[in-house]
């Protein structure tokens, strides 16, 4: 069973239900400095954090004085745009007497979907991190239409989850695991402590979530658990109303684990390689030695570029006889590229008008 001790990287998913009274519509302060206790504990040993947190349309909606329910589409957006000022305030304030830095991040699925904002998304959460910032990500819900939406953070999350490279991720839920049955309607319901694989049987078992205020169930938990899972990160649903809900999970409380397959590491080299290359570019000797090495690929090394693409394109490296040495994704288009070839990256600048990244590829979105 995965174990938060030896976590490197966490993603927590924090409900509506569980950051705001349905009520009032009021914030549960209590509730949350609590778990910015768990966050302090979990950055003290040195783990990375970052929160995908719901609740913005939850305290819009209760500032406007909106119904509970059944609200339009024009409504939600600007309750989302009310609320999420305040939902990151509150995060602010709970997390900065513990000397945490908070950074605001929204976005939505075109994000994950097009490459190079996946790769704009990865390279800022990624420095967030390297510098202890602990992100709040949250839907981009007033923008956001049908077409571009996760629509359920626990989705939202698991993306999160891949696009940082986290090894373990909490669903803090409105129940305490995965159950054979609704264990709301069923007394017979038993709960799953691990599961390994997420089988047709264990999909037929998935029902509705029961909380007010939010909207993912149990179907959109297993689809969260099967990306992250195929990414390398193990996944936890717990019951998150309980004082400090991850100290409860670390010491025992009910739950259930799905297991990683492979590391983030490995997956995320797997999907990589999986995509047809759009270009190439050829390497030096010393390029080559330095990609053996675990370095990127700086622009220094490369004395070819062939083929048409853009930012965040697959493309193999070669050396000058022609043999493949891995494949990775582009930090610049194959236009950009044929021009910064063989110079320093302190060149860059002069060269294309603008303080471009170091390398050509990145050393983390490379598979040799």
């Amino acid at each position: 069973m995965a174990t938060l001790k030896t976590a490197k990287r966490v993603v927590v998913k924090i409900g509506s239900a569980l950051l705001v009274d349905r009520s009032t519509g009021l914030l549960k302060a209590d509730w949350l400095k609590a778990l910015a206790e768990d966050v302090a504990m979990l950055k003290a040993r040195g783990t990375d954090v970052v929160l995908v947190s719901s609740g913005s349309i939850a305290l819009g909606r209760g500032a406007l004085g909106l119904p509970a329910s059944d609200l339009t589409l024009d409504q939600s957006q600007a309750a989302a745009a009310v609320g999420q000022i305040r939902l990151a305030r509150a995060y602010e304030e709970a997390l900065a007497p513990h000397g945490i830095t908070t950074a605001q991040v929204l976005v939505t699925l075109e994000d994950s979907a097009n490459r190079r904002r996946y790769l704009n998304s990865r390279a800022t959460l990624d420095q967030l991190l390297t510098l202890g910032v602990v992100p709040i990500v949250n839907e981009n819900d007033t923008v956001a239409t049908d077409e571009i939406r996760y629509g359920d953070n626990d989705r939202l999350a698991a993306q999160i989850a891949l696009t940082t490279g986290a090894d373990h991720l909490i669903l803090l839920s409105d129940v305490d695991g995965f159950y054979s049955a609704n264990p709301m309607t069923d007394p017979s319901a038993k709960r799953f402590e691990v599961i390994e694989t997420i089988t047709p049987e264990i999909e037929d078992m998935a029902g509705e979530g029961v909380s007010g205020l939010s909207k993912g169930g149990m179907i959109t938990k297993l689809m969260a658990a099967k990306t992250a899972t195929a990414g390398g990160c193990a996944m936890a649903i717990t019951e998150g109303s309980a004082i400090r809900p991850v100290q409860a999970l670390e010491n025992g409380a009910n739950a259930t684990w799905f297991t990683a397959q492979g590391t983030p590491q490995l997956a995320r080299k797997r999907w990589i390689n999986s995509m047809k290359p759009q270009g190439a570019l050829v390497v030096d000797a010393g390029a080559a030695r330095a990609l053996a090495a675990g370095k990127s690929l700086l622009p220094a090394g490369v004395t070819a570029v062939n083929g048409d693409f853009s930012r965040g394109d697959p493309i193999e490296i070669t050396d000058s006889t022609g043999h493949r040495l891995g494949q990775g994704l582009a930090a610049y288009t194959s236009k950009d590229a044929a021009k910064i070839k063989g110079h320093h990256s302190r060149e860059i600048e002069d060269i294309l008008g603008y303080p471009g990244r170091a390398a050509l590829i990145h050393r983390d979105d490379m598979a040799l």
